[in-house]
């Protein structure tokens, strides 16, 4: 299992994915950080971009936060 470092910026005009480094990415989602829409929408991203299914990826801390850490496998 790996952990990953996210800081995500919710409410953007466009959707805006950068690997930093290995375990570290920059997010941004056009949805806003309301009902857990904007964690909802980087699971999304994050499955699409490392090419696993959304329920392979877990949100460990960070649920209010703009930093999040993710386990992944």
């Amino acid at each position: 299992m790996k952990r990953i470092k996210v800081v995500v910026k919710p409410n953007a005009k466009h959707e805006k994915y950068e690997q930093v480094s290995e375990n570290e990415f920059r997010i941004a989602i056009k949805e806003p950080p309301q009902e857990g829409r904007a964690n909802e929408a980087v699971i999304r991203v994050l499955s699409e971009h490392l090419k696993i299914p959304k329920s392979h990826i877990s949100l460990l801390h960070g649920t209010k936060g703009k930093t999040k850490l993710f386990k992944i496998p």
